[in-house]
């Protein structure tokens, strides 16, 4: 706490606040900083919240030095405001308190598809906005990527838990274990009375490398791994192929598992990973491997092609020799991308060349149905699908007053 007080005190409170710009969901930081050394914490909390009611997942999970952090001016002459464990407090101590004030009932029903971060913050706008709202959910559990593709120690599942007592509360309702596209579809949505679907599916599908050994049982997606880390029999040694935020949550879960060595491959020198979570992953034994191309896996590990970059980093030839890298394991988590069943089983949704859900302005080409989230624009940070989910849950609020 007294840590907190202090990063608070350093904060400028600057009349052009670049870490508000920097912020995908424009929290007003100085603001939130400023009740907070007022002691006004239930009134920055509430403040957090109706920006976004992801507040206290965002300050876990967030890249702070890409956003807010990043941008703050402290940090050009020394280190930046630490906002990240000022808004963890605020928005920890007190998610059971905050109000969530609904307008009169509108009459009408929503479904929103999908629990993860974007159908969360979707739903808790939409039922703040007066309309009624049924979350449907393919897993046992809501969180989606949160609670199935983050590992416990950097997310509590715990959190997610609290998440959904608080939307129960607020009226939101869920449907689990039912996966639409199969049993029932968005057709069965509209003709059971809901006025308006969201589509927040995110990206289940691992993107498979198509190689010689993907079959084998001694190889899986970095997506399942993470689902269900004691379902596998991983062994002392494990190759990751992939060098990005799910690789490196693949290599941690891993080594936080007991597995004594884990190699990540990856062909380019570059990697879209937070930072911090690629040095804690360095720092607890994971080995980084660049400029290596894998050709095929075996029983006995990946097999591999030495690659040559350029001078911009780009890939200028690769060897024709393969170089095993013995492995027990090997985890595929080069990327991910969305479920086809929706937009099959629904006749006037289209997709783009990419398999992503192809929308306008939220809004896709199905009369009544939109998009949020990772499903429209492919793999975003949780911030991100968060302040998507407001503009859909806005563009589904003026659809249904003219309706």
């Amino acid at each position: 706490m007294l840590n907190i007080q202090s990063e608070a005190q350093r904060c400028l409170q600057c009349k052009i606040p670049r870490c508000q710009k920097g912020c995908p969901i424009s929290t007003d930081i100085p603001k939130a900083i400023a009740l907070f050394k007022l002691g006004k914490l239930q009134e920055a909390a509430q403040m957090l919240f109706d920006n976004n009611p992801l507040s206290l997942v965002c300050s876990i999970v967030c890249d702070h030095d890409k956003q807010c952090e990043g941008h703050c001016v402290k940090g050009i002459k020394e280190t930046p405001v630490e906002w990240g464990s000022i808004e963890h407090f605020i928005s920890d101590t007190y998610l059971e308190r905050v109000q969530v004030n609904k307008k009169e009932p509108t009459g009408k029903t929503v479904a929103v598809i999908g629990a993860g971060p974007a159908g969360m913050g979707a739903a808790i706008e939409l039922i703040k906005m007066g309309h009624d709202v049924t979350i449907f959910e393919e897993q046992s559990e809501i969180g989606g990527m949160l609670r199935y593709g983050i590992p416990e120690f950097r997310l509590p599942k715990s959190i997610l838990d609290r998440y959904a007592k608080k939307m129960k509360e607020m009226g939101i309702r869920f449907r689990l274990h039912t996966a639409v596209g199969n049993s029932i579809t968005i057709e069965d949505m509209r003709r059971d009375g809901y006025d308006a679907v969201l589509i927040a599916s995110g990206l289940w599908r691992a993107q498979p490398l198509h190689v010689q050994g993907e079959s084998l049982p001694n190889v899986c997606y970095g997506i399942h791994y993470l689902a269900s880390p004691d379902s596998f029999e991983i062994g002392s040694r494990l190759a990751v192929i992939g060098t990005g935020n799910t690789a490196i949550d693949v290599a941690r879960t891993a080594l936080h598992n007991g597995v004594s060595y884990v190699t990540l491959y990856a062909r380019r020198n570059q990697s879209n990973a937070d930072p911090k979570e690629r040095e804690l992953a360095l720092l607890e034994g994971a080995q980084f491997k660049t400029e290596m191309q894998i050709s095929r896996i075996t029983k006995e590990g990946p097999m591999f092609k030495t690659v040559h970059l350029d001078e911009n980093g780009q890939i200028a030839s690769i060897d024709e020799e393969e170089v095993l890298e013995p492995a027990d394991f090997t985890i595929i988590a080069a990327s991910q991308g969305p479920l086809s069943k929706l937009i099959n089983t629904t006749s006037d949704l289209e997709g783009t060349e990419r398999g992503l859900l192809k929308v306008e302005n939220n809004y896709t080409t199905a009369e009544g149905v939109f998009g949020a989230g990772d499903v429209v624009y492919g793999g975003r940070s949780v911030v991100e699908a968060v302040a998507d989910a407001k503009k859909a849950a806005q563009a589904i609020d003026e659809y249904l007053k003219n309706k």
